[in-house]
Formats: C-alpha cells, sequence, structure tokens
C-alpha cells in the first residue's frame, strides 16, 4: 500500500477508534479497514439512539453467564477502558475488543454495540472459566485464544501482562465496598458456569 493511504488508513484508526497507532503501520490493513467500516455503520445507529448504561450491562452479562462478580467488568476495563468506540492497532472493536473472527463466532453483530458485545464477551469468557478452571487460565484464553493456552499462560510479552493487569483489576473490584442499595449476600453467590461449545483461537 502507498504511503497516503496506508497513513489515512492508520489516522482514521487512531482518530475514530481513540487508540494509538503508527501512521504507517503496515500490520492488519484488512483488520484496522473492517473495523472503520463497521463503526461508521454503528455511529450512525448510535447517533439516534445512543447506548444503555454501561454498569447495569456489565452486571447483567457477567449473571446471566454465570461469571464471578466483577471479573467481566475487569477484562472490559483493561481491554478498552470502557470505550465504546474503541478500535485497537489490530483492528479488535469496541468495549470488549472483539476481533471480527471472534464476533461472527458469538453471534455479534455489532461488536461496538455495548448490550450485544458484553454478552457475546461474557458468554466467551465463560466458556474459557468453564475450559480451563482458573481466571487466570480464563483470562489467557480472551487475550490469546484458547488454542494458546496449554496448561498455562502464554508468555508472548502481552498475553503474561495482561492476565495481570486483569488479575489486578479484579482484585481491586473485589475488595472495593458493596454499595448500600445492592445485597452482599447476593455478590457472595458462587458462581454456576454454563457448559461451552468448542470456540476457536480467533484472537
Amino acid at each position: 500500500m502507498a504511503a497516503a493511504p496506508l497513513c489515512a488508513l492508520n489516522l482514521a484508526v487512531a482518530a475514530c477508534g481513540d487508540t494509538l497507532v503508527f501512521p504507517l503501520s503496515p500490520f492488519f490493513l484488512k483488520e484496522k479497514a473492517a473495523a472503520l467500516s463497521r463503526y461508521a455503520r454503528h455511529r450512525v445507529s448510535c447517533l439516534f439512539h445512543g447506548h444503555a448504561e454501561w454498569e447495569s450491562l456489565l452486571a447483567e452479562a457477567g449473571r446471566r453467564h454465570g461469571l464471578p462478580p466483577g471479573l467481566l467488568e475487569a477484562v472490559v476495563e483493561v481491554e478498552s477502558h470502557t470505550r465504546v468506540h474503541r478500535i485497537s492497532a489490530a483492528g479488535a472493536m469496541g468495549p470488549a475488543q472483539l476481533t471480527a473472527g471472534t464476533a461472527t463466532f458469538l453471534g455479534v453483530a455489532d461488536p461496538f454495540d455495548p448490550a450485544s458485545a458484553l454478552d457475546g464477551a461474557a458468554r466467551y469468557l465463560a466458556s474459557h472459566l468453564q475450559r480451563f478452571g482458573t481466571i487466570p487460565l480464563a483470562a489467557a484464553a480472551y487475550n490469546a485464544g484458547p488454542g494458546a493456552v496449554r496448561g498455562q499462560v502464554p508468555r508472548n510479552g502481552e498475553t503474561e501482562y495482561y492476565v495481570q493487569k486483569v488479575l489486578e483489576e479484579y482484585s481491586r473490584r473485589k475488595a472495593a465496598p458493596v454499595p448500600a442499595a445492592r445485597s452482599p449476600s447476593r455478590m457472595a453467590e458462587p458462581s454456576r458456569l454454563p457448559l461451552p461449545s468448542p470456540t476457536p483461537a480467533t484472537r
């Protein structure tokens, strides 16, 4: 790709996706172009309809799929800092940073729509937790793909640090005081995980 179109694509991802991308980066061009196309379609809708309230969507998705309270919130915080329209330098999309392949597998038509994206992310994370049995391995599978997790967190220069951030955020949320309007006993209920279907290594 010539320098001018390459620079234009990367700058568009940086501006629309609220992310840091080197202007002449030659990587993930197809993924970034596809993410920008989905972003443009989404923006037409959300300009008129907006988005539902964040905290309730996160909590409801986590409960619906049997995740420990605070785990989905921790993953989304690390993935996107809860930015609805984030596009990564690799073309991952939305608050849960779903790739196009993962979104298709999960049936998420619009990765920038919080309700759909967070439900898909919760299902995906719950399937990893059921399969691997521990939160560190489930977080590693969310980041690197389940095929990369062979009994331990992959040490690839990214995933080990990603897992550490998720665990720190999860611990911080567990240690936070329970709001008065919510029942502490409900928060303490053990999670029940659904049986997952096989998931591909798409991240």
